[in-house]
């Protein structure tokens, strides 16, 4: 395994020691590790959903219209939800 050396402020290396703890992670390291694993995974299913997106039928072309489209069916949505 590789090293990586970092530079931190003071409160984010308190930050990271108080997750140790109460993560249970042995040290800095596998926290850090943890995170980075997390990050890769959203990654890949973020990928993997856009794929499924190209794959998911006829494209349309995406204008300004159609977003404005969009926003306002989501906010309709939204409103109704709260209603």
């Amino acid at each position: 395994m590789s090293k990586m050396n970092i530079s931190l402020p003071d409160t984010i290396q308190s930050f990271i020691e108080q997750q140790v703890a109460k993560g249970g992670y042995s040290n800095a390291s596998e926290y850090i590790l943890h995170l980075i694993l997390q990050e890769q995974a959203k990654a890949a299913q973020i990928e993997a959903l856009l794929l499924e997106g190209l794959d998911s039928g006829k494209p349309i072309e995406v204008t300004d219209d159609w977003w404005e489209q969009k926003r306002t069916q989501l906010m309709q949505g939204i409103q109704q939800i709260q209603e």
